[in-house]
């Protein structure tokens, strides 16, 4: 796969993720003045898991600090990332330095996350994301590093 279809791809999938999170922030916003704990142990009954256990306990517990102004917050921060994964896949698709520095750097920022979550508890996504964050910061650095030498040769 060529560079750019390979950098297009990754642009496609930042619209996907800030499309998702989108997704999310405006459910978040249509359970403003409703009751949130009782919309979670709907989910729940309605998934057939005991609310007892471990899991869906810790969901409800969360849903009882939830309040209309904790939920706008979290919708507007949601909303601030899916921007942010916007703007970047906008950039990438067009091929923009800046881009692909955002690309890189917000790549970046997980990978000592994910590796601490991966040498704790090892599981095949944690590896699986790890590797896809590796291969878009590994790519968007290697897109910079030719955009400079083009850029270089241009100037000699």
């Amino acid at each position: 796969m060529p560079a750019s279809a390979a950098i297009r791809t990754v642009a496609l999938f930042e619209a996907f993720k800030g499309a998702v999170v989108l997704l999310g922030a405006s459910g978040l916003l249509s359970l403003v003045h409703k009751d949130v704990h009782a919309a979670a142990a709907k989910i729940i009954e309605h998934l057939h898991l005991n609310p007892a256990a471990r899991y869906p306990q810790i969901f409800l517990d969360a849903t009882s600090n939830l309040h209309d102004s904790r939920l706008v917050l979290l919708a507007v921060g949601a909303g601030a990332y899916a921007l942010v994964r916007f703007v970047e896949a906008y950039g990438l698709y067009g091929e923009k330095a800046w881009a692909e520095v955002l690309a890189a750097v917000s790549g970046a920022i997980y990978v000592p996350f994910e590796l601490f979550e991966l040498f704790h508890r090892p599981t095949w996504h944690g590896a699986l994301f790890l590797a896809i964050n590796l291969i878009v910061v590994a790519l968007m650095i290697r897109a910079l590093q030719q955009r400079r030498r083009r850029r270089s040769q241009n100037a000699a």
